[in-house]
């Protein structure tokens, strides 16, 4: 009996211990490792999921998709499952086989989703991505410091507002953009297509106050330059702070986006990450982002439930006749690209 006294505590002492660990690992599962833009969801949707899933979103952020890229390629022993990239490079990630098929048995939200959003070019069958967000690329201005109609890219390059422009630190924008100015297609690997749009951002680099990234709301709500190169989804976080604020999309046309999410094959949460993303395409969520974002969401009963602003405004949610001679980015050859940029930054 003295030793089974002696023996119960260690015994005992041995359960704890076991479950303790049990239990540590099986908390462990309940994650999801998310890799998304900068001030790209609302706040409080990350807490929401946590307090009705029970599993914990552990959230990084990029500025472009190249950053994304990179990261994910060059980090070692560390991996996303859900990451929500943009059009051409999720054909990118496809090509390279970087994304799992999605069971879309965890996705049901996803059926809620309008049919104009998916079987898109970047993935044609559906099968690895759900549509996000999407929008345009546009010029934001300060109507106080413009007053000329803006409906050309070339008031980017007009001497007056010298020191007062601002550029998307991205090269397939800023590229875009001079691309668009020279009347090229934003897609083009035309050698001296590439190499007119490579000087012209040479000429216009001495105006150029900054090449900016999600800092461009606060600067331009500070009245820090007249004009900048913005994505639409930005505008709905400006006019939080500031609606005096201006916006355009030159007559010739522009670059229309989709952002989707994606589940990483390297992921190590796969049903978590699905969770996410069905959690993300419920309706009352994907209104709460949309919103925050002045975004028409890809959801047609949050679309639907969306302000006159969203739904008239031909900037975030342009016509299908706008979007038919809108062109969206292809998958190029990056290394012309990254090679004009970086010479571009570097002159």
């Amino acid at each position: 009996m003295k030793r089974f006294r002696r023996v119960f505590p260690v015994l005992m002492l041995l359960l704890i211990v076991a479950l303790l660990a049990a239990c540590s690992s099986n908390k462990s599962d309940e994650i999801v490792r998310v890799y998304n833009w900068g001030d790209y969801i609302a706040p409080g949707v990350l807490e929401q999921f946590e307090e009705e899933t029970g599993i914990k979103v552990v959230y990084d952020t990029f500025e472009t998709n190249e950053d994304m890229y990179l990261k994910l390629k060059n980090s070692s022993g560390y991996t996303y499952d859900v990451v929500i990239p943009s059009d051409y490079m999720l054909t990118k990630m496809l090509r390279e086989d970087m994304l799992a098929e999605l069971d879309f048995s965890n996705i049901p939200n996803a059926a809620g989703i309008d049919d104009r959003f998916t079987g898109l070019d970047y993935d044609p069958e559906g099968k690895y991505t759900v549509p996000y967000t999407w929008g345009t690329v546009c010029i934001c201005y300060d109507p106080e410091q413009v007053t000329e109609p803006v409906t050309s890219w070339d008031i980017l390059w007009d001497k007056k507002y010298d020191r007062r422009i601002f550029m998307i630190d991205s090269e397939r924008d800023s590229i875009g953009v001079a691309l668009m100015s020279l009347g090229y297609s934003l897609n083009s690997t035309d050698p001296d297509e590439l190499e007119a749009a490579k000087q012209k951002l040479l000429a216009q680099k001495p105006m150029v106050l900054a090449y900016t990234g999600d800092d461009v709301k606060d600067k331009m709500i500070a009245r820090e330059g007249a004009l900048a190169v913005i994505w639409s989804c930005d505008i709905g976080q400006i006019r939080e702070e500031d609606d005096t604020l201006a916006y355009a999309i030159p007559e010739s046309g522009t670059n229309v986006w989709f952002d989707a999410c994606a589940i990483l094959k390297s992921g190590e949460n796969k049903a978590n990450g699905e969770a996410f993303i069905n959690f993300l395409c419920r309706p009352d969520i994907a209104q709460l982002n949309a919103d925050y974002l002045s975004a028409a969401s890809p959801v047609t009963e949050a679309y639907q439930n969306q302000d006159d602003f969203v739904k008239d405004n031909p900037i975030v949610n342009p016509p299908a006749e706008d979007i038919a001679r809108y062109e969206i980015f292809q998958l190029v050859d990056s290394a012309a690209y990254e090679e004009i940029w970086s010479y571009v930054i570097a002159s």
